[in-house]
C-alpha cells in the first residue's frame, strides 16, 4: 500500500518562476490497485511518479510504502521495491550489454550478492521461460545486445526487467507513447498480463483517454498539481471518453 500525506512539490520557490508541481496531494493506493493517471501537459503526472521513485524530493508532506516512511529514502534504495518504465525505450536498459546480461542485472536487484556477467544455467533457463511468454522471439536472442532491438522489443524487455523480481509498486510513465499504434497495443497487452499474473500494484501515466478508462480499476485526473477527480467502480464504468473530454481540456 502506498500513501501520500499532504505532499507538495514546489520548483524555483521564492522566484518569479515558482511552480507548484504537486499541491497538497493526499492519496491512498491499495495493494493490487492498477491506477491510470490522466491530465494535461504540466498537470503534475510525471512529478507524481518522480516523487514516488525518489527522483525528486518533496517540498512538504510524507510518503509511506507498506507503512514505512520513504519520504527521504534515496532513489537507488527505493528501486529495490519499485519498478519503472519510461516513455523512451532507450531508458531502463544497458544497450551495450546482451539481453541475458540485462536480465541478470535486473534479477540481482535486492540481493546481497552483486551482479556477475557469468549467467548461471538455472537463471538462463528462467530467463528463456520469461522471454518466451512475451511471444517476441527474444528467448532465441539471449546474446544479442539490447541496443540492436526495436523499440517495442526493448520496451517489452524493460517491462520484464522491472517485474522479474516482483516489485511492491510498478510505475509506467507513458511507456507506450513512443511506439506505433500496433506495437503500443501489444505492449499494453503484455503489461496487463504481467500485472494481473503477479497482482502488481501499478500506476500508469497516459495521455490516451481510452486507455485511462479501459485498463486498471481506477482513474485519477490531475490538474495544476491537484487531484481533481478519482473515478472508480460504477462511476468509472459509466464514464465515456466524451464525458471526460467535456469535463477537461486534455492535450
Amino acid at each position: 500500500m502506498l500513501e501520500f500525506i499532504d505532499v507538495s512539490v514546489c520548483f524555483h520557490s521564492g522566484t518569479a518562476d515558482e511552480k507548484m508541481a504537486l499541491d497538497h496531494v493526499s492519496l491512498r493506493i491499495e495493494d493490487g490497485d492498477f491506477i491510470c493517471v490522466l491530465g494535461t501537459n504540466g498537470a503534475g503526472k510525471s512529478t507524481l511518479l518522480n516523487v514516488i521513485s525518489g527522483a525528486i524530493p518533496v517540498t512538504s508532506g510524507k510518503i509511506l510504502l507498506d507503512g514505512e516512511d520513504i519520504t527521504h529514502l534515496p532513489e537507488h534504495k527505493r528501486a529495490r521495491a519499485i519498478g519503472r518504465l519510461f516513455q523512451d525505450p532507450l531508458k531502463g536498459t544497458a544497450p551495450n550489454m546482451t539481453i541475458e546480461e540485462n536480465l541478470g542485472l535486473a534479477y540481482s536487484r535486492g540481493k546481497r550478492a552483486g551482479f556477475h556477467r557469468a549467467i548461471k544455467k538455472k537463471d538462463r533457463r528462467f530467463f528463456i521461460e520469461k522471454l518466451s511468454a512475451l511471444h517476441l522471439g527474444l528467448e532465441e536472442r539471449l546474446k544479442t545486445k539490447v541496443g540492436l532491438l526495436s523499440g517495442g522489443q526493448r520496451q517489452a524487455l524493460t517491462l520484464l526487467m522491472a517485474t522479474i523480481v516482483t516489485p511492491k509498486l510498478l510505475l509506467l510513465d507513458e511507456h507506450t507513447a513512443a511506439l506505433d499504434p500496433k506495437t503500443a497495443a501489444s505492449i499494453m497487452e503484455i503489461s496487463e498480463e504481467i500485472i494481473k499474473q503477479h497482482q502488481i500494484t501499478t500506476l500508469m501515466i497516459t495521455h490516451n483517454i481510452s486507455q485511462a478508462l479501459l485498463y486498471g480499476n481506477k482513474t485519477i485526473i490531475l490538474n495544476e498539481g491537484k487531484i481533481v477527480k478519482v473515478l472508480e467502480k460504477e462511476e468509472r464504468k459509466q464514464t465515456s471518453v466524451e464525458d471526460l473530454l467535456a469535463m477537461y481540456d486534455f492535450v
